[in-house]
């Protein structure tokens, strides 16, 4: 991990939207990849401990929250249904099994979600984040 607090070479800038995504969804830096993205669960950092962007652009707000409910209710509901048609449960057993699965599939995805919205806004250029393409640097 490179403590240097300048812009990462043109070697570490991602070189695809999917590659950015990727680093968010890890909790990198989406633009050098190297330094974490969260401070605490749900916290950015003010900047990246390597590359020093500037992350109090960023916008996430909800849109988190959305993806997680989203990916939690399509994963969910193969499991409601077979639980629904192949078991002789009752409301409160079905609730029993279904809410603590709810609540782990939230909670597993929010950081990512919200760490993917953070790199697709950087990738973007978005709520005043500086559009970086390596190739764009690279080329006068």
């Amino acid at each position: 991990m490179s403590n240097s607090h300048f812009p990462p070479s043109t070697e570490s800038l991602p070189h695809s939207f999917r590659s950015a995504v990727a680093r968010g969804l890890r909790g990198r830096c989406p633009r050098c990849g190297d330094g974490g993205l969260f401070r605490k669960w749900l916290k950015p950092r003010d900047a990246c401990p390597s590359c020093a962007l500037d992350l109090r652009p960023q916008r996430a707000d909800d849109f988190p929250a959305y993806i997680a409910i989203f990916v939690t209710g399509h994963l969910l509901a193969p499991v409601i249904i077979m639980l629904a048609g192949d078991f002789a449960l009752t409301t409160m057993q079905m609730a029993l099994v279904v809410f603590p699965l709810a609540l782990l599939s939230l909670f597993a995805t929010l950081q990512p979600a919200k760490g993917a919205v953070i790199a697709a806004q950087w990738w973007n250029g978005m709520h005043g984040f500086r559009r970086e393409r390596a190739d764009e640097i690279a080329s006068p």
